[in-house]
């Protein structure tokens, strides 16, 4: 506009007054709202073939206004609801005009209030750091328009200075620093610049907004079930622990479970269940949480209580009935050897409350709030078949004899199994009343309401 001094429409050639270049722009920024890329076509006439650039770009004949439309996928609406829900800031950085930012910002929801903060590049140039960082720990929608890729480097540089994780996604050349800085760098495959591919972290083959929120709900659920593979496996080891160390104390002159059980249950009975749990499936809820802590630990303090939750039920329950069986008896504890039928009968007890109240840990273990009658008994079969196989090998430790003898085992009475049985759920329950109890306490801290 400020290159042009005539105006051409309708086959009407004339100055371009005041009037018309309000005119103009009020068309350009209606175009623009509609959240369209807007571009002024001007022509000038020339006798030279080879005229200077300055003398090529003044005076010219406007002849209109172009629209362009680049419509968002239809699923970038529901990732930006994902990620807003999983605690998940965005702020759209761009080139475009306000208008048009904001245009586009509404329809996928990045935008949802009416008075978002909007912040121009020149706007960016007359801040310091500390307005800068002003800005961007206010809470309200944020659209920064009209910017350079200094201002991206600049704005990733202060979220970073205030101890946030930044993503930055990006197709073109202009956008390789802040993609290169940025925690972590998402480049577009399909219409990507090589320059931006080669300075991202991650490269979206079908550049799409929504596989950012795969990407995240998968993350998530990987990490959580690490977690939940660490709480299964170390759980059952305070049950295998406790009852020794209650003998111990006791005066009991045999152990409550021998060395080659521990091995057939860490071996045998939970390895392929442990496996199943890695391969769970994300739990409803998982985009509904707040992103962790950076400096949050695997074993954090929510992992061990929960350790120290599901072990001490198995280990109190397999440590009654052990002492339960031995003292019912009526055998004095010093007349106890390793070939008393009471005693190989408690120990398997032991090992079979163990291994069937681990099956029923795996299934507390799957979800973290949730109950798991929401996700599914039968919705992870793997971890079933493991479990079950786990339960089949310790049938077979209790009533084959080429095992008995490796194990020094008892075969068990229908009321046997029916007892360790009602014991083994008791950890499922626990933990189910245990999240429901979370459930109604609230969303999880820091979890947007």
């Amino acid at each position: 506009m400020a290159r042009c001094t005539e105006v051409e429409w309708e086959g009407r050639r004339g100055p371009l007054t005041a009037e018309d270049r309000a005119a103009v722009v009020a068309a350009g920024d209606a175009l623009a709202s509609r959240g369209l890329r807007v571009l002024a076509v001007a022509r000038r006439e020339l006798d030279s073939p080879r005229p200077a650039q300055a003398e090529a770009e003044s005076a010219l004949t406007l002849l209109g206004l172009v629209g362009m439309l680049d419509p968002p996928r239809p699923e970038v609406t529901d990732a930006v609801t994902a990620v807003r829900r999983a605690g998940i800031r965005i702020v759209m950085v761009t080139g475009d005009h306000p208008l048009t930012g904001e245009a586009v910002a509404r329809r996928v929801g990045i935008v949802r209030r009416p008075d978002p903060v909007v912040a121009t590049g020149s706007r960016l140039d007359a801040m310091d750091d500390e307005a800068l960082d002003t800005l961007l720990a206010e809470p309200s929608e944020l659209l920064l328009c009209r910017v350079s890729p200094e201002h991206k480097m600049r704005v990733v540089t202060a979220f970073q200075r205030r101890g946030e994780v930044v993503a930055v996604t990006g197709d073109g050349a202009n956008d390789a620093p802040a993609l290169k800085h940025a925690d972590i760098g998402v480049a577009m495959g399909a219409s990507g610049t090589d320059v931006a591919r080669e300075a991202a972290s991650m490269v979206l083959l079908d550049d799409s907004f929504a596989s950012i929120a795969a990407a995240v709900r998968l993350g998530r659920a990987v990490y959580q079930n690490i977690r939940k593979f660490l709480v299964y496996l170390f759980s059952h080891n305070i049950g295998e622990l406790v009852p020794i160390l209650a003998a111990t104390f006791a005066g009991f002159p045999l152990v409550p479970i021998s060395a080659v059980q521990i091995l057939a249950i860490d071996l045998g009975s939970d390895v392929l269940p442990a496996l199943a749990l890695g391969a769970e499936p994300p739990e409803p809820d998982v985009m509904d949480r707040p992103p962790r802590s950076r400096g949050e630990r695997l074993f954090s303090g929510a992992v061990v209580g929960r350790i120290l939750f599901l072990g001490g039920i198995q280990a109190a329950c397999v440590t009654a009935v052990f002492f339960w069986h031995v003292v019912a008896s009526g055998i004095p504890f010093d007349d106890f050897t390793k070939d008393t039928p009471v005693y190989r009968e408690a120990i398997t007890m032991v090992q079979a409350g163990i291994v069937l109240s681990q099956f029923f840990n795996a299934l507390a273990v799957r979800t973290d709030r949730q109950s798991v009658l929401k996700v599914g008994i039968l919705s992870n079969p793997p971890l079933l078949a493991a479990g079950g196989f786990g339960v089949a090998l310790m049938v077979a430790i209790s009533y084959a004899p080429p095992l008995q003898a490796v194990f020094n085992t008892a075969p068990l009475d229908a009321a046997d199994w029916a007892l360790l049985a009602g014991l083994g759920t008791l950890p499922l329950l626990a933990d189910e009343a245990r999240k429901a109890w979370l459930r109604r306490a609230g969303p999880a801290k820091g979890a947007p309401r």
